[in-house]
């Protein structure tokens, strides 16, 4: 099998980084997803703040009794 990083042929047998041939070219790959070289497709996702029921029920009803 070849290391995803550098093409070099990997022992698979006995080898504590595989798929990977080292260490370093393990990093190398964790290093390329942290950075956002790698990506899962998929639609964006865009996050907007959800405001709670209880939060708007208690605001309108303080804004009703602030009118009376």
């Amino acid at each position: 099998m070849k290391c995803p990083t550098c093409n070099k042929l990997v022992e698979w047998d006995d080898n504590p980084f595989r798929p990977f041939c080292s260490e370093r070219c393990k990093l190398i790959d964790l290093g390329r997803w942290v950075s956002e070289e790698y990506r899962v497709p998929g639609k964006a996702v865009i996050s907007e703040p959800v405001e709670n029921d209880e939060d708007q029920t208690g605001s309108e009803a303080n804004s009703s009794e602030s009118k009376l």
